[in-house]
């Protein structure tokens, strides 16, 4: 970039490069420093195992991009990104060839579930029928103040949030189809599943698969971060990689300064500059478990016993409700498990273009403690079979990633964390820390814009976006928001 930037960002996640391209919609010169080799932070896919067979290392099923209200404006199909959605969302296998499954249709999917189908469309039909207003009041800033739409719904979504998802699902649900099904989405959340504000998780996922849906990204989830890239050179924008910042000094004479980092990075960065105060609470912010991945080359689809499983984008394997809240409990505590909650996705089920003509990637992964460097391939590779037998010998190549690789891959990732911080009750009121306005930092001219920021974890591009509007207004005094910009044509 010739000249110096109005505004550094640093690290290119979703949230990294949502803050950019909001800051280059004011007219400013912007450029963004990352670590990596190359942009997306979570959103990068690789070729893990062979050539032709792209895996997304990290995010691969995009909810909240279809959802959110940042990427609603970005306007994914202008820029190139095609989502593409699987004729189920998700489904949840049990014992004896059965399967919980979650379609497009809210309808369909509550007559799946048999006497559970009234309870199943009292919980969501309110959601699905209000969604864009329900996501715009929990990912925008205006959750700091009454809703003024669809002021019900969000209290019936409120309410029914508050506590865990096993209170939620003994509510609502008396089938094990209808509790697996709530349990499985509510998991995402990497918490153990008898604490506070877990059934908030099982709510918004499950509403999202009627509201958008859970598609992927057609060519995997680096094709979002390329576009978004695209979009912000196209404006004079620069992302510069393989550059590490270790100290906010590299920074003097620039405005603004926004980090998709982790809070401890930013305290590491800024030194001497940041009082005791907030080091102190950066200190007592938590990270919760890791993640240990496989990813895998198949010569056939998963062969699931129950055929709707087969169509399905996500799978939870995990059975029962109660072997859900177990697999969950485990690492939460600090405890490997043999019966893990595992969270899978089957990518070219949806979409062949991630491998060559003919072949079929598979990958999954489950919590373990934070921090954990042990071997899961097994446990995993168990639950897998007990619900698809044959799945073994259907394998071609595997990689994994343990914990601690995940943190080397991903230095946002601490302990294998991938959500940037536990989403705890108190961590989500108060992230990182328990300040009104939680993007500022001591360091004038300074910014969180990382998942470890409301409204927290996910590829929304929110946290990002959020803070961009504090520093417009704060620093270059741009009290309008200025709307992305279209593509060039």
């Amino acid at each position: 970039m010739n000249g110096k930037a109005d505004a550094v960002v640093v690290g290119s996640g979703p949230n990294g490069l949502a803050a950019a391209l909001r800051l280059a919609a004011a007219g400013l010169r912007v450029q963004v420093l990352e670590q990596a080799d190359r942009p997306g932070g979570g959103m990068r896919t690789e070729e893990l195992t062979r050539p032709g067979y792209r895996h997304d290392v990290c995010s691969t099923v995009q909810p909240m991009a279809a959802a959110a209200p940042f990427f609603r404006e970005f306007d994914l199909p202008s820029r190139g990104v095609r989502l593409v959605q699987p004729e189920i969302s998700y489904a949840h296998p049990l014992d004896g060839g059965r399967a919980a499954v979650s379609r497009r249709s809210l309808e369909e999917t509550a007559a799946g579930l048999g006497t559970d189908a009234a309870a199943y469309r009292r919980l969501f039909e309110p959601l699905v029928e209000h969604g864009t207003d329900v996501i715009d009041f929990f990912l925008t800033s205006r959750l700091r103040r009454p809703p003024t739409k669809s002021a019900p719904q969000i209290v019936h979504f409120a309410l029914n949030g508050l506590p865990n998802v096993r209170w939620l699902a003994r509510r609502y649900f008396d089938t094990t189809e209808g509790q697996a099904l709530l349990a499985g989405a509510a998991a995402h959340g990497m918490l153990d599943l008898a604490r506070p504000l877990t059934a908030s998780l099982g709510m918004l996922l499950g509403m999202l698969a009627h509201h958008v849906g859970w598609p992927l990204v057609e060519g995997g989830s680096q094709a979002l971060a390329d576009a978004m890239v695209a979009a912000l050179e196209e404006q004079g924008g620069e992302v510069v990689t393989g550059h590490e910042v270790t100290d906010l000094r590299e920074f003097e004479g620039v405005p603004a300064v926004l980090l998709d980092t982790t809070p401890r990075a930013f305290v590491a960065m800024a030194g001497d500059r940041v009082n005791e105060g907030y080091k102190k609470w950066v200190s007592r912010y938590k990270h919760g478990p890791g993640v240990f991945k496989v990813d895998w080359v198949l010569s056939e689809p998963v062969p699931w016993t129950n055929a709707e499983v087969r169509r399905a984008g996500t799978i939870h394997i995990a059975g029962t409700l109660e072997e859900t809240l177990a697999g969950e409990a485990a690492p939460a505590h600090g405890r490997l498990t043999d019966k893990p909650y595992v969270l899978a996705v089957q990518p070219t089920v949806v979409d062949p273009t991630r491998a060559p003509e003919g072949g079929h990637i598979f990958w999954a992964y489950v919590h373990v403690p934070h921090g954990s460097d042990g071997d899961m391939t097994e446990a995993i590779e168990n639950q897998v079979e007990r619900f698809a037998p044959g799945f073994r010998d259907t394998v071609v190549e595997r990689v994994t990633k343990n914990a601690v690789q995940m943190e080397a891959w991903n230095p946002n990732h601490v302990g294998g964390d991938i959500s940037n911080g536990e989403a705890s009750f108190r961590q989500m009121l108060a992230r990182p820390v328990p300040r009104w306005n939680t993007y500022k930092t001591p360091v004038p001219g300074t910014y969180l814009a990382s998942a470890a920021t409301p409204p927290g974890p996910a590829v929304h591009g929110q946290c990002g976006d959020n803070a961009a509007r504090v520093a417009l207004r704060e620093v270059f005094g741009v009290r309008k928001v200025p709307p992305l910009r279209p593509p060039a044509r």
